[in-house]
Formats: C-alpha cells, structure tokens, sequence
C-alpha cells in the first residue's frame, strides 16, 4: 500500500502541480514535507527570478523522524540537515500551461552532493499555492557513503505549500 501511495504521489508530481513563474524579481518561498527511504522532515525554499525562464534558489531541509539503525543509533544533526543552491527552467509559458501553472527542471548543488530535480507548483491565488518535486543524486561527493550518511544522498519527495512574494 505504501508504495503505491507513493507511486500515486509522484504522478502528481508530473502531472497536475506546477509553478506560476512570472518573470525576472518573480520570487517563490516553499514549506513542505521531505520524504525519502529512512525519513522524512521539513523542508523551506526560496526562488528568485532571472529572467522569462530562468530563476534560482536556495533549499534546505532537515529530517524530523528518522530509522534507527541495527544498533539502535539515530544519525547525528549533520546526517539529517541538508543545504542546496539551485538553478531552474520554468518552462510553464512555454508549454502554454496558463498563467497559474508551470514546470520547472533544474539542477542542485548540495553539502552532500549534486543533483537534479523536477518541479512544479499550481497557485490557487496570486499568493497561495501548491508545489511537489522529485529530486535525484548525480554525483556524490563520496561515493562510499553508508547508514545515515546516505538520508541526504538518495531520491527524494518533496510537497508543500508555495506563497509567492
């Protein structure tokens, strides 16, 4: 059942949310869920506008309810807390989505490694949203990485609540 609450969860993610991207000093602030294998947490992100298409942001994200481990550990505060910079393609007018919708690929830069990510949000109103994204590694900075040290190195579910000021 979990799993196809999940696989549920992502086709939204494809097909129904996106983001209301108006332009150059457009910004986009995000609250919502991180869900990934072993946890999930809070996670805030902001979005500044470049241009027509193009804007970046920050992202960070903390896992609040962790796995133990096979001994009984829970991962350190570095384990749990991840911090990103990121570029986006908002090509919502490009699809010819409507002014309150769009999609955005993007690629990340993270403490943990670097990744891509694909977005969007629908705004309801000028200022009030929803937004659901899908991220995945690319490189890790480590690639030995195990236990704790992989929550921030994996495929990752992000859905929330998007206000745009």
């Amino acid at each position: 059942m979990k799993k196809i609450f999940t696989l549920f969860l992502l086709s939204t993610a494809f097909f129904v949310h996106a983001q209301a991207f108006k332009g150059k000093g457009d910004t986009k602030f995000d609250i919502g869920a991180n869900i990934q294998d072993g946890g999930s947490g809070i996670r805030l992100s902001t979005d500044f506008g470049l241009g027509a298409n193009m804007s970046f942001g920050l992202v960070s994200s903390y896992l609040l309810s962790v796995r133990r481990n096979s001994e009984g550990n829970k991962p350190n505060f570095e384990d749990r807390f991840d911090a990103k910079i990121r570029f986006n393609a908002n090509i919502g007018n490009v699809l010819n989505l409507g002014d309150n919708v769009d999609i955005y690929p993007g690629l990340d830069l993270s403490l943990k490694n670097f990744g891509a990510h694909l977005g969007g949000r629908y705004f309801f109103s000028d200022g009030f949203g929803l937004f659901s994204e899908i991220g995945i590694p690319i490189a890790k900075y480590d690639p030995t990485t195990y236990g704790f040290q992989n929550l921030n190195n994996q495929f990752v579910f992000n859905i929330g609540m998007s206000f745009n000021l």
